[in-house]
């Protein structure tokens, strides 16, 4: 490794330290896409509920970290601070004023383990829920 010079050390006092793959940790919310475990878009974070998926990757990874985009209005965020809370993992509000992800969460370890599929693009159900509108769809059509 090579011994920072004068120059080296005014640059990181002017522009702060070096950064690896900025661009990428500005979209993952501080993170790298190598690390996340799991994603959603800031649309999905908003919904009503919490999506089942994050939170089985809570229970199975206790030493995760939650990361959440802080340009969503916190009664969005809340449910998923107290899910992180339920399963005892830290959780980190990331507000970036000058660039604006499509990333609402990342639950993330603090090495890479390069899942290849990170987002989630459906709400998987749970059982109860699915006979409650099993059950409301059948009272409807039944008349």
């Amino acid at each position: 490794m090579k011994k920072p010079n004068v120059e080296d050390i005014l640059q990181q006092g002017i522009h702060g330290p070096l950064e690896t793959k900025p661009e990428e940790r500005r979209e993952f919310l501080g993170t790298l896409r190598e690390r996340i475990i799991i994603a959603l878009k800031r649309g999905q974070v908003a919904e009503k509920g919490v999506y089942p998926q994050v939170e089985q990757e809570m229970q199975k990874n206790p030493n995760a970290h939650l990361f959440l985009n802080g340009n969503i209005p916190y009664e969005s965020l809340s449910k998923y601070v107290k899910l992180a809370a339920k399963y005892n993992l830290e959780h980190t509000i990331v507000t970036n004023n000058e660039h604006n992800t499509e990333i609402g969460l990342i639950l993330a370890m603090d090495y890479a383990i390069d899942k290849e599929e990170i987002y989630v693009t459906k709400k998987v159900t749970t059982y109860t829920e699915a006979k409650k509108s099993k059950g409301l769809l059948a009272k409807i059509f039944k008349r």
